[in-house]
């Protein structure tokens, strides 16, 4: 029975789960007003190829939870475009939520997925 009471405390110990510290990413780009590459708007400064739309959804847990704030609607557009590999979403835009069948406030969100080009690097001219 001594011995048991080492063990047990020991082997608790060893099934604690360790969490590894998330990577950190390096954006090409980022919205500094939410730290992810999601903008509002068209970035003009630099080419880059339309990869697809994409949508995502954010609902309420319950009546009483609060709206789902715009970091929160911008990490679910930038994870379905990151999945597609992509450098950022523009065009993102939202509406109200509204009560569905399913839950209690759903906002609904859209933006396009590009992929920078690879930068040129142009000749010097010799005359």
């Amino acid at each position: 029975m001594k011995l048991m009471k080492y063990v047990v405390p020991v082997f608790l110990i060893a099934a604690v789960p360790t969490f590894a510290a998330k990577p950190v990413r390096n954006f090409v780009v980022v919205n500094e007003a939410i730290g992810l590459p999601v903008f509002p708007t068209d970035i003009t400064d630099r080419p880059y190829d339309v990869i697809g739309e994409v949508k995502a959804g954010v609902r309420k847990a319950t009546i009483f939870s609060n709206e789902a704030s715009q970091k929160k609607i911008y990490a679910e557009l930038w994870e379905r475009a990151d999945k597609l590999g992509a450098d950022a979403v523009i065009n993102a835009k939202y509406g109200e939520s509204h009560v569905t069948a399913m839950s209690w406030g759903s906002t609904t969100a859209t933006g396009t997925a590009i992929k920078f080009k690879a930068a040129v690097a142009t000749a010097p001219v010799v005359q």
